[in-house]
């Protein structure tokens, strides 16, 4: 099993390091976004173009200047806005990490400069101090900042905005006067809060996305623990078996050549069985069923020499294999490992809508030093895996004997189980 090597979701960066998987629905909203903004600043110079240059013979010269600082800040914006799309990537910190701060600012500031003088020709032009402190309004709006940051500066551009209303107010120096068109007032006081809303709502959308990312990072490595334990449990489980098969064999080499022989053989079939099962799980087939996995269970504990008394219900196909089938090679482990050596019982039955497997098997007699041999996890994990569907575990000790019981309510095959079973 690899680790988990992903990056975490703190930011959008270059398609290289496996954080540009952004939705096409979340790129085509930011395009949504951005196009609307600079709709609305078109908007805006056509509603401000008749208060700021009023028609006259001929063309003249407020009339270019004001087409000219009009291009100059739509270009401007649209750069600030590719500028802030590259600041929500991450991709402007990846710039800065390598070195190259200045093209950073540069990139901002070239566009920053160029409103500010486009708003002092919109001034210039109409004589309203509400015209170029909005576009300076605008402009602070399309810069990268936090949430609050945004927020805070909103209320203080709005605040600025009304003094400069009221200035032009009270001046009247306007083309047509200041106070002549209630549009272009209304727009240049609403063009940078809407701006800052419209982004406040993308990042937003953003932020939905990067969920959705670290939900689906997040859903793969809880399949890897899940594989991993599964893993965990077949490889121990035949380990544990051809070890002790090996042993066997070497206790009977020299009594028994053909029984250790025989033993030897069984222990190559194990490890056939590890390998198709470890390749069965890579494959994400279903395990072998309920009835066939207590047989398999049954075999090896009567080939080590306990008695086995095994009863299965009619109905054990239907009971929850990936639940109960690890369970079921834990706890044969733990026989073959701990158990006294004289007898055994398994045991799954339906009661209702529950199903009860129960593992009974008698102790070995403690070590002189009164010390026992630890049992690790197991029944940790047996536990863990049990609750985690609405189940329970019971387990009884006593000087003579040793029961296990997990009780699992019977449930629908879920998405991953009818997967499977179309693979099989």
């Amino acid at each position: 099993m690899q680790p988990n090597t992903s990056p975490p979701v703190t930011g959008w960066s270059s398609p290289r390091n496996g954080l540009s998987t952004r939705g096409r629905g979340v790129a085509l909203t930011w395009l949504a976004t951005a196009a609307v903004i600079v709709c609305i600043e078109v908007v805006v110079l056509g509603i401000w173009a008749p208060v700021a240059v009023p028609a006259s013979p001929g063309v003249s010269w407020r009339q270019v200047a004001f087409v000219l600082a009009g291009l100059t800040w739509l270009s401007s914006s649209a750069l600030l806005l590719w500028s802030y799309r590259r600041a929500s990537r991450g991709e402007e910190e990846v710039e800065e990490r390598r070195g190259v701060p200045a093209r950073v600012l540069g990139r901002r500031a070239i566009p920053v400069l160029a409103c500010i003088a486009a708003s002092t020709v919109f001034v210039a032009v109409s004589g309203m101090l509400l015209m170029g402190g909005a576009v300076l309004a605008q402009t602070a709006a399309l810069l990268k900042e936090s949430s609050g940051a945004r927020r805070r500066l909103s209320l203080a551009v709005a605040a600025i905005l009304g003094v400069l209303w009221l200035i032009d107010s009270a001046l009247a120096t306007g083309s047509t006067g200041a106070g002549a068109s209630a549009e272009a007032t209304t727009y240049a006081l609403l063009l940078p809060v809407t701006s800052a809303f419209s982004l406040w709502w993308w990042d937003i959308v953003e932020q939905l996305d990067h969920a959705r990312v670290a939900e689906g990072r997040l859903a793969a490595t809880q399949e890897r623990l899940r594989l991993a334990n599964d893993v965990h449990d077949l490889q121990g489980h035949h380990l544990q078996v051809i070890a002790l098969q090996l042993e066997l064999a070497e206790r009977l080499l020299t009594r028994d050549p053909d029984a250790a022989l025989h033993q030897v053989r069984a222990a190559r079939s194990s490890v056939d069985h590890a390998r198709q099962g470890t390749r069965d799980l890579a494959t994400r087939f279903r395990g072998v069923p309920l009835a066939d996995e207590l047989a398999n269970a049954a075999d090896l504990l009567r080939a080590a020499g306990i008695r086995v008394d095994l009863s299965v219900a009619h109905q054990a196909g239907q009971a929850p294999v990936d639940v109960l089938g690890p369970v079921i090679r834990e706890t044969t482990t733990n026989m073959l490992k701990h158990s006294g050596g004289a007898w055994a019982t398994l045991s799954l039955r339906r009661s209702g809508d529950n199903w009860t497997y129960t593992a009974c098997n008698d102790v070995a007699q403690p070590r002189p030093s009164g010390c026992h041999e630890r049992t690790g996890n197991g029944l940790q994990g047996i536990g863990e895996r049990v609750r985690a569907v609405g189940g329970h575990v019971a387990v009884d000790r006593s000087p003579s004997q040793f029961m296990v019981s997990a009780t699992v309510p019977r449930t629908d095959a879920r998405p991953f189980d009818h997967q499977r079973e179309g693979d099989r």
